[in-house]
């Protein structure tokens, strides 16, 4: 579930340092701003890796001195630091050699008598584990490291802004051309570039919808179209309420954007219809809606918003039958890794009640960030919350993952307390539940390094007994591993006190925050995935295990049996990954448990998911295969998105997953080498057990600004809605011991594109609404083929403006196939006309 990276540096011998003036400052910032700085991804196919590696690439960092060098930077012991995405397995260069520092930073430092030359290319050939096939992958933000300056990025190594898309590239990585090198990394992957010619053929064959029944999305369960006249709410609404209060349905009627008028709106209460279930009725010239609560007024309201948003206040005579299919429906963002805003968050929570989700899950602490203030712990974010030039890191932590260091930078800073009763209060006003999370054991370098400070600090100071309250390691713990991440000092020691002192301390503060915002904590998450080998040589563990006959691999699953039961006492119920609860002994772990089944579809995921909901705990589907929204929409070397889980998670995928009927969905899934399978439902579902919700993941790694994340977001996140709330018809019964096969008869692939295509055309009919909202979803680059002198496009919604240009000429916009000579640039454009997608080519 999570990754790697790495840094670069430029160091030299003692003697020629002393034969050196030493530089300015002036002189590093000038180098930084004249360094050439070049990635290039050779190979994703090598035919022998390092040390016997499973897989690997060849990449190539090429560092170009400008033609005036300072003597005194030649001989100098400069650093060049930058991130990488894989565990470096070898480095070639005459002059270079690298070295692994922490997690993903790792620096090339001059070797023992070479020097710098002005006007020289240098070029280092890396070889790292996996592959690289997008070219986000590579890391921005290099920088140039001297002892006694100030740290400076590199110039050519920042990151820029596409002004036609708006989204963020990186200049200094070289285009990915070559798919046969490129594409794939083993010789059984049948993955493709996502080419306009392949992608016009999967967009004929799916097809689009044209004018739709009704633009609800999720779909309800049942809309019945009535007889009479539309009803015209641009005439404002006479609002009458029974059984609630305004307050109540606030955000839904501002959404609705109706004034005051002669249209009767009624709204009220009958329990009868169930927690969230609603319905509307339209007609004689009135709107009534009833509810079996709050949350299922205010869904009702979001249907008629966005059936009165597509004909344009006028709404036929309909009615709404409907009530959700998972109780659970969330949305998960990481705000951990890189940092995000507090007005993005505001307007997700918005975009959460449009498509009826109603659990956001924020990631707030890991490895590379603390993103909550904590008020008794001011270290977690003033130290944690920050990357800078700090190799001590007691100021900030190191840069990672190719963050900006400047404090200022978006990627840096943290939700004050004021910032989350805020977003509580959006939330509540929405009926969203909140759930926080802060990774642990593993996955905790952010807090440990804070701590850390806490203690260094309060030990000066003359206070030993307080400096170790909320120690998070042993110092006297030599065990030595390496996080999946490449960490040696990311996982928390579970068997000292001070561990459980500072959950305790920490997760009373956010029930407090909850408490007073009037939207109680009633889960907390506590991640518990990806420990990786600690504490065998912890002074502490050996005793705890010596006491309890614990194991060394046992001691993970203790500490979230324990965190889990003293939650429990506190009114709370825990969640975690699934691959972490999985360890647990169900007789240890207290009732109302949450397991998020982020195991891969095709890697064993449909026998966890069953397992744990067999268990009797709140089983919610993660699975990164269609849940987690960084995976990129279409493998393609211009797409962004981690891709160790999924080559491509595009709408259509999501939307024809069947999360009750998990083996199944071989019959329409690929695995990740886009290859058919088979899955068998080896650990059958007990009767009476089932999956309890869904949600979508958003892991911030690669994902540096805001717009990203409502990029990779939309729209299929519309269809993960979709799902969550809507069982379709075409979807087959769980049987239980069924096995399925690509292409099996017992899905009907002919019903799955009908619905689709009723999809498509009510995705298109919220677009408008997403442009208002000031959300960067992303337009898919049209598909395109020149056949017979001809051009021919289309699009993956219906709707979508279709732009080309032979040549240089100018732009034109696409109406129906027309005659051209010479190669075609294409794009698709925004209905409101401020954004287009990436632009793509097709030969004749």
């Amino acid at each position: 579930m999570r990754r790697l990276i790495a840094v670069l540096a430029l160091g030299v011998s003692a003697p020629a340092l002393a034969q050196s003036a030493g530089p300015a400052q002036t002189q590093l910032d000038d180098l930084a701003g004249k360094l050439g700085y070049r990635f290039t991804i050779i190979d994703n196919n090598p035919v022998d890796c390092p040390g016997n590696a499973g897989g690997c690439f060849i990449s190539e960092i090429a560092i170009t001195t400008p033609a005036e060098l300072p003597r005194a930077l030649a001989t100098a012991p400069i650093e060049l630091r930058y991130s990488y995405v894989a565990r470096v397995l070898s480095a070639e260069s005459d002059t270079f050699e690298n070295r692994l520092i922490n997690g993903d930073l790792n620096a090339l430092s001059l070797k023992p008598g070479k020097t710098l030359r002005p006007a020289t290319t240098y070029r280092i050939r890396l070889t790292g584990t996996g592959h690289f096939f997008s070219t986000y992958y590579p890391m921005p933000n290099a920088h140039l490291m001297l002892p006694g300056l100030q740290g400076r990025v590199i110039a050519a190594s920042r990151p820029a802004i596409d002004p036609e898309t708006g989204l963020e590239y990186l200049p200094f990585v070289a285009p990915m051309t070559d798919e046969a090198e490129l594409a794939t990394a083993a010789p059984d992957d049948r993955t493709r570039w996502r080419t306009p010619e392949r992608a016009f053929a999967i967009n004929t064959e799916r097809g689009v919808g044209g004018e739709p029944a009704h633009a609800i999305l999720p779909a309800p369960r049942s809309v019945k179209p009535g007889d009479g006249a539309p009803v015209d709410l641009t005439r404002g609404v006479d609002l009458r309420l029974t059984g609630l209060t305004r307050e109540a349905v606030a955000p839904a009627l501002d959404a609705l954007a109706l004034g005051t008028g002669n249209v009767p709106l009624t709204i009220g209460i009958d329990r009868a219809l169930g927690a969230e279930g609603y319905r509307l009725t339209v007609k004689d010239n009135a709107v009534a809606i009833v509810a079996g609560d709050a949350a299922g007024a205010s869904h009702a309201l979001r249907s008629l918003a966005q059936q009165a948003a597509y004909t344009k206040g006028r709404v036929a005579p309909m009615t709404v039958e409907d009530a959700p299919r998972f109780g659970f429906r969330g949305l998960h963002i990481d705000f951990a890794r890189n940092f995000h805003s507090k007005a993005l968050l505001l307007k997700l929570i918005e975009q959460m009640a449009v498509f009826k989700l109603n659990t956001l899950h924020l990631h707030l602490g890991d490895d590379e960030g603390w993103r909550m203030e904590i008020k008794a712990l001011p270290e977690l974010t003033e130290i944690g919350a920050f990357r800078c030039f700090d190799a001590s890191e007691t100021r900030c932590l190191q840069p990672q993952l190719g963050a900006d260091p400047d404090p200022e930078a978006p990627v840096n800073g943290f939700l004050s307390q004021a910032d989350y009763l805020e977003l509580l209060a959006a939330a509540k006003a929405r009926h969203i539940e909140v759930i926080p999370s802060f990774d642990m054991p593993g996955h905790s370098r952010a807090a440990i390094r804070a701590m850390e400070v806490r203690h260094e600090r309060l030990t000066a100071a003359g206070k030993p007994a307080e400096a170790a309250r909320y120690r998070l390691v042993e110092p006297a713990d030599t065990t030595e591993y390496r996080s999946i991440q490449n960490y040696d000092d990311n996982t928390l020691n579970v068997c000292i006190d001070s561990t459980y002192r500072f959950l305790d301390t920490m997760i009373d503060e956010v029930a407090a925050l909850h408490r007073q915002a009037g939207l109680p904590l009633k889960t907390y998450h506590i991640g518990a995935d990806e420990t990786a080998g600690a504490w065998g040589e912890s002074p502490a563990c050996k005793a705890m295990m010596a006491k309890t006959g614990l194991k060394p691999a046992e001691l993970g699953a203790h500490f979230i049996e324990r965190v889990s039961n003293d939650l429990a006492k506190k009114g709370i119920a825990a969640a975690g990954w699934s691959d972490g609860m999985g360890h647990t002994k169900p007789e240890n772990m207290p009732k109302g448990v949450q397991t998020n089944i982020w195991g891969g579809l095709f890697g064993g995921g449909v026998a966890e998911a069953h397992n744990q909901a067999n268990r009797g705990w709140k089983t919610v589907i993660s699975i990164p295969d269609i849940a987690y929204l960084d995976m990129p929409y279409a493998p393609h070397p211009m797409e962004r998105g981690y891709d160790w889980a999924a080559r491509e998670v595009e709408p259509f995928e999501t939307f024809a997953f069947m999360p009750e009927n998990l083996p199944a969905n071989a019959a329409v899934a690929l695995d990740i080498k886009a290859r058919p399978g088979k899955l068998a439902d080896s650990a059958p579902l007990q009767p009476g057990r089932g999956m309890a919700g869904m949600q979508a993941q958003l892991w911030s790694e690669t994902i540096r600004s805001d717009d990203q994340v409502e990029y990779m977001f939309f729209p299929r996140l519309m269809a993960l809605a979709e799902r969550a709330w809507h069982r379709a018809d075409w979807e087959p019964p769980y049987v239980a011991g069924a096995t399925y096969a690509h292409g099996d008869a017992r899905v009907d692939r002919a019903a799955i594109l009908a619905d689709w295509r009723d999809f498509t055309a009510r995705a298109a009919a919220q677009l408008p609404a997403l442009d208002k909202a000031d959300i960067a979803y992303r337009l898919a680059p049209p598909g395109a083929r020149i056949a017979d002198g001809r051009l021919e496009a289309n699009t993956e919604l219906p709707g979508i403006a279709i732009e080309y240009r032979v040549g240089e000429g100018a732009w034109q916009r696409y109406t129906a196939p027309v005659a051209v000579s010479g190669p075609v640039t294409l794009r698709t454009r925004s209905p409101d006309g401020k954004r287009a997608s990436r632009s793509v080519k097709v030969e004749p």
